[in-house]
């Protein structure tokens, strides 16, 4: 059983840094969320999908050098837990099952950006209304739109206590699995994401093109293989409708951000169709925003 994924964590900080080194743009989507039968949507029903996890990374500049303020590694830790909502429904649009779904997280972050700042609130909210999935024997597709909402907490004076991004965004996704008899699997989620600006601040952060993805094998009740995510920002950060100024030592100009996480992923499914999933993930390439490694524990409960 796959879903296209799960998202909005807001979980690795858009941050503002003091004397205005200012990076906005919280991650509303935790990238690597998705991994096994990404591609699949599951039969007609409804499904409860539960995200928990762990994060610890450093901010990285754009040479992708870890950056010091007043002296210590500006850094993050995170514990976050996301509750996802799908209903599948009966009605077929296009030869497609048409679903639903709704995604609310949690977020404990601590922030440390020349003194250390934490905060638990509930982050970005995710809705899509139209999600379209092909089911085939080898092939399987989905594509969907998702809307994400400022509604997480967030302090313009204070970034280390942000949780949520303040602006919307608006993502169109792509996912496929491909599934043969030989019990081998290869799934990718392929997402683009605009944004509005942040009406605060008048930042308005770049687009980003971002994929999840799965490589492994299927034996029985497990499945085992690695996963992973890679993001390339591919347009610039503006302030004020100029291009975002470099800040030498912190930021390029643009501020571009750039990463690629990857590491072991392991599921298994009961006899109740219930699926665990455990991964880790280290990110690699990082650039314009923290990097680190990320723990993650995924259930998935048909209702």
């Amino acid at each position: 059983m796959g879903f296209i994924r799960y998202r909005n964590i807001a979980l690795a900080v858009g941050l503002t840094l003091a004397a205005g080194y200012a990076k906005e743009g919280a991650d509303q989507y935790p990238y690597g969320a998705e991994n096994w039968l990404t591609g699949a949507l599951p039969p007609p029903g409804t499904y409860f999908v539960n995200y928990a996890g762990y994060y610890s990374g450093l901010l990285r500049n754009d040479s992708g050098a870890k950056v010091d303020i007043g002296g210590q590694a500006a850094s993050v830790t995170a514990e976050f837990d996301a509750l996802r909502f799908v209903q599948i429904t009966h009605v077929k649009i296009l030869g497609a099952e048409w679903g639903m779904q709704v995604i609310a997280p949690f977020v404990h972050q601590t922030v440390n950006l020349d003194g250390a700042r934490s905060r638990v609130a509930q982050g970005d909210l995710d809705v899509d209304p139209f999600l379209l999935g092909w089911n085939g024997e080898k092939w399987h597709a989905i594509v969907a739109m998702d809307t994400l909402l400022p509604t997480g907490y967030y302090d313009q004076n204070d970034a280390r206590v942000s949780v949520g991004a303040h602006y919307f965004s608006f993502e169109p996704i792509a996912a496929f699995t491909f599934l043969p008899a030989s019990g081998w699997e290869a799934s990718a989620k392929l997402m683009y994401n605009t944004k509005t600006t942040n009406q605060a601040t008048d930042y308005h952060s770049g687009d980003e093109f971002h994929t999840d993805f799965a490589v492994g094998k299927h034996f029985g009740a497990w499945s085992a293989g690695a996963a992973g995510y890679f993001m390339e920002q591919l347009t610039n950060d503006t302030v004020n409708g100029a291009i975002a100024p470099a800040v030498p030592g912190f930021w390029g100009e643009g501020r571009e951000g750039r990463v690629l996480g990857i590491g072991p992923s392991m599921s298994y499914r009961n006899r109740h169709h219930m699926e665990f999933i455990a991964q880790w993930e280290n990110e690699m390439l990082v650039r314009n925003r923290f990097g680190g490694n990320k723990l993650w524990f995924k259930m998935i409960i048909p209702l």
